[in-house]
C-alpha cells in the first residue's frame, strides 16, 4: 500500500499532539452511517425486526453499502495514497451521497453525488497512474469505470438487478488491485489480471445488452481471475504463521472461495435477475468476498488512514466466523435449498456479524490508545 500522507501534528502542549490523521474521521462518518442504513435495509428486506428509518430504504439498500459505504472506504484510502487535499472529494461525495438516497426529497441529488463521487474517484486513480504506471491501480482505475457506470445507469433508472454485474466489477477489480499492491512480490506478473479487469469490464457491458449470454460470461472471466488470484496470492503460505498473518490469509482465503461461488451461480443460473440465486449470488459477493476482504485489510489499512493503533487480537476471528457460518446457511440452506427461516436467520446473524466486527475494532484501538497513553 502507499504510504499515507501526513500532516504535522497539532501540538497542544510538550509532549501531546492531536492524532495526525484525526482530522480524516468526517470522510468516515457517513460510510459508517450508510454502513448502519443499510443493515437496516437488509433487516427490513428479510422481514426481520428493524427500525423504521425510511420507506425507501429498502430500494437503495444495494447502492446505500456498495457505493455509499464501500466506495467511501476506497476512495478515503486512495485520497490517502494521493496526498493531495483535492482526493478528498470523492469519500465526501459517496459518503454525501450515500445519506442523501434515503430521504424520498433529496434521493435523485443522492444519486447525481454517487455519479460525482465514482467520477472523483476514478480521477484520484487516474493521477495515481500518472504517478507509478502500475498495473495494480489500472485494475482499480477499471473498478472505478463500473462504478461510475452503474451510478450512471441507475440514475436513468437502469433496475438494480440489471447492474449487478458492474458493481460486483467495481468491488472485485478495486480488491484485485489491493492485492497486486499489497502483495506485490508474490502477484509479480500482473498481466493476467489486466487482462481479466478488461474482460469483466467488457462482460459487464454485454450483461446488460445481452442478459443471459452476458452473465454467463462475466461468470466464466470472474471464475478465472479468482482462480488465478487465489492461486498466486502469499495468503496460501501465510494460512500456516499465527496471529494477525494468519487471521488475514484466512479472510482473503475464503473470500476467494465465496467469489468463486458467486462465478459459479453466474455461469450456471444466467441470468441471475431475481429469487433466490440473485439473493445468493449478491450475499456470496458483497457479504462472503468483500466483508471478508475488508476484515483482512482493516487491521493494516485504518492504521494507514486514520494514523491510530490497531493491534490485532484473537478476537477479530470472532466476527468472522459468524460471518461465513450464517452466510453458509443463508445461502446454501435458505436459498438454494429454499428454506426460508434459514435465509431470515443467517441474514440477521449476518448483520450481527457486521456489528461485531465494528465492535471488536473499536475496542481494539481504544484498548491501544489507553496503552499508549
Amino acid at each position: 500500500m502507499n504510504a499515507p500522507a501526513t500532516s504535522p501534528p497539532a501540538r497542544t502542549r510538550r509532549g501531546s499532539a492531536v492524532p495526525p490523521g484525526l482530522w480524516r474521521v468526517p470522510f468516515l462518518v457517513p460510510g459508517a452511517l450508510a454502513l448502519l442504513l443499510g443493515l437496516d435495509a437488509g433487516l427490513l428486506l428479510l422481514d426481520a425486526p428493524a427500525l423504521p428509518l425510511g420507506s425507501r430504504l429498502p430500494d437503495v439498500h444495494g447502492f446505500l453499502l456498495v457505493l455509499g459505504f464501500v466506495g467511501t472506504l476506497i476512495a478515503l484510502e486512495r485520497a490517502v495514497a494521493l496526498r493531495h487535499r483535492a482526493g478528498y472529494a470523492a469519500p465526501a461525495l459517496l459518503g454525501t451521497g450515500g445519506l442523501l438516497l434515503v430521504p424520498t426529497a433529496t434521493g435523485s441529488l443522492g444519486q447525481l453525488l454517487l455519479v460525482a463521487g465514482s467520477a472523483a474517484l476514478g480521477l484520484v486513480l487516474v493521477a495515481l497512474w500518472q504517478r507509478q504506471r502500475d498495473e495494480a491501480v489500472t485494475v482499480q482505475a477499471l473498478g472505478s469505470v463500473l462504478a461510475l457506470g452503474a451510478s450512471i445507469l441507475w440514475l436513468r433508472e437502469v433496475p438494480v438487478p440489471r447492474l449487478l454485474p458492474w458493481l460486483a466489477g467495481f468491488v472485485v477489480l478495486t480488491i484485485a488491485g489491493e492485492r497486486l499492491e499489497l502483495a506485490r512480490i508474490e502477484l509479480a506478473r500482473s498481466g493476467p489480471v489486466v487482462l481479466g479487469a478488461f474482460g469483466l469490464c467488457g462482460a459487464a457491458v454485454a450483461s446488460l445488452l445481452w442478459p443471459e449470454a452476458g452473465q454467463a460470461l462475466f461468470g466464466l472471466v470472474l471464475a478465472g481471475l479468482v482462480v488465478w488470484l487465489a492461486g498466486h496470492d502469499v495468503a496460501r503460505r501465510t494460512v500456516h504463521d499465527t496471529g494477525l498473518p494468519r487471521f488475514a490469509a484466512a479472510c482473503l482465503l475464503a473470500g476467494y472461495v465465496w467469489l468463486a461461488a458467486a462465478a459459479l451461480l453466474w455461469l450456471l443460473g444466467s441470468p441471475v435477475l431475481d429469487g433466490a440465486t440473485y439473493d445468493a449470488v449478491v450475499h456470496c459477493v458483497f457479504l462472503g468476498f468483500t466483508l471478508s476482504m475488508i476484515m483482512a485489510h482493516a487491521p493494516v489499512i485504518l492504521p494507514a488512514v486514520l494514523r491510530v493503533r490497531l493491534p490485532y487480537r484473537s478476537a477479530l476471528w470472532a466476527p468472522a466466523v459468524l460471518l461465513h457460518g450464517s452466510l453458509l446457511l443463508r445461502v446454501a440452506v435458505g436459498d438454494l435449498r429454499g428454506w426460508e427461516p434459514a435465509r431470515q436467520l443467517g441474514g440477521a446473524l449476518n448483520v450481527a456479524a457486521v456489528l461485531l466486527l465494528v465492535a471488536v475494532l473499536a475496542r481494539s484501538a481504544t484498548m491501544a490508545g489507553r496503552r499508549a497513553g
